[in-house]
């Protein structure tokens, strides 16, 4: 599985303007709802927001991989946030959260789901991939460095 098979090019925010972890869910959840039709970017704040409770899906080193099901969307699909400043998103370490990655998959789906974490897990574990997506001057640029290190597995 790719990355790129569930993240358009337009699904990507470079700069996110929420400054706390609300904030910055509802703004990918209504980033996503205007790329993808038919959801509803309250219901999918609203399942980010559940899951959240059950615990954080800040992951450490900056990333965090918020996710959710609904019934209104077919496929997985994925959106990247990037917060320039970083945001309190009760990562397991304890530092700021600059890279958001958002996941939603059908609610009849459990394996993509678990095989999309499993992927974005192992491409964020690498420091200098982590750094080319802070670095990048733009979505486009931070869409082709995700290509290029998905290219490698």
């Amino acid at each position: 599985m790719k990355v790129v098979d569930f993240l358009a090019p337009d699904a990507l925010i470079p700069s996110l303007s929420g400054i706390t972890k609300g904030e910055v869910l509802a703004e990918l959840s209504a980033h996503l709802a205007l790329h993808q039709p038919g959801v509803d970017a309250q219901k999918l704040r609203r399942a980010l927001e559940e899951r959240e409770q059950l615990a954080t899906t800040a992951i450490g080193d900056g990333i965090a991989i918020p996710h959710g099901k609904l019934d209104s969307v077919d496929r997985l699909v994925g959106t990247l946030g990037r917060s320039v400043l970083g945001l309190d998103c009760d990562s397991i370490d304890g530092k700021p959260t600059h890279l958001l990655f958002m996941l939603v998959a059908p609610v009849n789906s459990a394996g993509v789901h678990l095989k999309a974490l499993a992927r974005l897990s192992k491409l964020f574990k690498d420091a200098s991939f982590r750094q080319k997506l802070l670095d990048a001057p733009d979505g486009d640029s931070m869409y082709r460095a995700i290509a290029e290190e998905d290219s490698k597995y």
